[in-house]
This record gives structure tokens, C-alpha cells and sequence, in this order.
């Protein structure tokens, strides 16, 4: 293949990562032209608006489906934890990076840490997810919603508008941004379970043999293997964008792996959890019974409370 487009969103988070894969491309097919096209999805023009309320994950990827259809690009870049645990036909998820930080990150100008902050703190984020394990943490604090790019974040906090704020801790990483704020704190994910794929890329295209072929240098076991558990549990549990669920998939050594995963309300006044070590070798199935051991306490109708919450705030 002479050249290859990838379709990607304007963000500056999003280039970097479309960049990022354009590089690797590159190291193995050094005679190939790779070619970055931008595109606006919807969730970069409804700033205003709380993403479980406008269609959740899709809003990040629509957009980009539509230019692989269209065959104006080849492959599409998405942080994974934004890609719909169920893809429309015709498309495929062709390739998982290798995993960067998957923590989340307390960010703050005034306070070191989460448990640093005075009672009643003002802490932004706009997740559900964040919000219930935050409550938990600290069931004092104020959350208040927090939308934008990354920068548009900080720059609220900086302005005073928060405490602090809660942010994936890669994003920062990756543009090299950690010291604009006087506190950066990655959270350790025994606190705050991160969401299903966080910190790590998807590469999507059509369901196209020799795209696919092309693209699965890109691709990592061990990221493969913690994706697939993370995304069969949320798609067992029938969990969208809208609705608080954290999970995580750590492999543990070669025959090993943890998994812990919560669902709840967001205001933590309800929630279930659970840690298990499963066996390596049978990681297509752990998500889907880990979800089912959730499913047997009740998780979907704790889901379906929670969704409805977050519709009517």
C-alpha cells in the first residue's frame, strides 16, 4: 500500500495520538505514506453539555466512521475507553496499543491530594464514573461538571472555578502538560478504577482484510487481552457512556490476572464491587462472568437507577 489515511479529531490529544501511530506505521513500513485528516465530531462542538446526555461513547467516533465509509480515510485513532463496546457492521476494531498510564489524575493549585482537601471542596468532573468512586473517597466534597480539552480544563482550575480536578492521568502525560498545574497526583487504581480501555489506543477500520493485515503491527497482547475483559464486562452489563462503571484488567505475570470493577450510583450512595485473579488463559470468558456475578446482585437495576439519576441532574 503506497499511502494510508488516518482519520482523527482535532484535539490536541487526539492529533498527538494519530501522530503516535503515524510513527509507528512508519518504523515498519518506511516506504508508506501516511497521511493525518482531522475531523469535528459532535462532542467537540456540545461543550455545554454533559456527554451521557447527547448519545455518550459514539459522539467521539461517528464522525470518523462516516470518513472510513465514505473511504476519505483508511483507519481511525480512538482513546479506546471513548469506542462503543459494539461496533455497527461493517466496521472493526483492528488493532489495541500497547497501554500507557491507565490511572486517573487529581490535579489542583492548592492542594496536594485528594485527602489534602478542606471539607466541602469543590472537585470538577464530569463522569459518572469519577463521580461515584470520588464520593466514595470523600463523600463531603461538591463535584461540579467539567467539559472541554484538556487545556480548557486547567485553564478552568487555574481560574479558581475548582479545588481541583479529576482528569485521566495519560492525556496529561502524553502532551507533557503535568507541570502546568502546581499539583499532579496519579490516583492509584486500588482508589479510583479506571473506565474499560482507558490509556489505551483503537485503531478502526472497515472490516477489510488488508487493512487490517496492515495495521495488526500496531497491535499488543497484553493490551488485547485487558481490553477484551474490560469491554465484554461492560457489554455484558449492557453499560454505556451514561452510566458509572469502572473497571480494570491487570495481568499479573504469565499465567495471572486481576480484575476489579465497580458499578454504582454517582452519588455512592449504592454500589457493588469486586476483586478477583482469574486464569490468563481464559480471558475471553472473565469479563462476562465477572459481569454476571454483578448482574446476579442486582447491577443492571442499580444501572438503570443510576442512568436515570444522571438524566434528570
Amino acid at each position: 500500500m503506497e499511502k494510508l489515511i488516518i482519520a482523527t479529531r482535532k484535539s490536541k490529544l487526539a492529533l498527538w495520538q494519530s501522530e503516535y501511530i503515524k510513527a509507528e506505521l512508519n518504523k515498519h513500513y518506511p516506504d508508506m505514506e501516511v497521511e493525518l485528516k482531522t475531523f469535528s465530531t459532535r462532542a467537540d462542538k456540545i461543550l455545554d453539555v454533559p456527554l451521557a446526555k447527547i448519545g455518550g461513547k459514539g459522539l467521539f467516533t461517528k464522525e470518523l466512521e462516516i470518513a472510513l465509509a465514505s473511504k476519505e480515510a483508511h483507519i481511525a485513532v480512538h482513546s479506546l475507553k471513548d469506542v462503543p463496546v459494539n461496533f455497527e457492521e461493517g466496521f472493526a476494531l483492528a488493532a489495541v496499543t500497547k497501554r500507557f498510564d491507565p490511572r486517573d489524575a487529581f490535579l489542583s493549585e492548592k492542594y496536594e491530594g485528594i485527602h489534602d482537601l478542606p471539607k466541602g471542596a469543590v472537585i470538577g468532573t464530569t463522569s459518572l464514573r469519577r463521580r461515584l468512586e470520588l464520593k466514595l473517597l470523600r463523600p463531603d466534597i461538591v463535584l461540579k461538571d467539567l467539559r472541554g480539552n484538556i487545556n480548557t480544563r486547567i485553564a478552568k482550575l487555574k481560574d479558581g472555578e475548582y479545588d481541583a480536578i479529576i482528569l485521566a492521568a495519560t492525556g496529561l502525560q502524553k502532551l507533557q502538560i503535568e507541570d502546568e498545574v502546581k499539583y499532579f497526583k496519579p490516583i492509584s487504581t486500588d482508589d479510583m478504577i479506571p473506565s474499560m480501555g482507558q490509556a489505551t489506543l483503537g485503531i478502526e477500520t472497515l472490516d477489510n482484510k488488508e487493512i487490517i493485515d496492515l495495521v495488526s503491527v500496531l497491535h499488543d497482547k497484553n493490551a488485547h487481552i485487558e481490553s477484551t475483559i474490560e469491554r465484554d464486562f461492560v457489554r455484558t452489563l449492557e453499560g454505556g457512556c451514561q452510566v458509572p462503571i469502572g473497571v480494570k484488567a491487570t495481568i499479573l505475570d504469565e499465567n495471572s490476572i486481576d480484575v476489579k470493577a465497580i458499578v454504582g450510583m454517582p452519588d455512592g450512595s449504592e454500589y457493588i464491587q469486586e476483586d478477583i485473579v482469574a486464569n490468563i488463559e481464559d480471558f475471553e470468558n472473565v469479563g462476562k462472568n465477572l459481569a454476571q456475578i454483578f448482574i446476579d446482585q442486582g447491577a443492571k437495576e442499580l444501572l438503570a437507577r443510576a442512568e436515570k439519576v444522571a438524566f434528570e441532574d
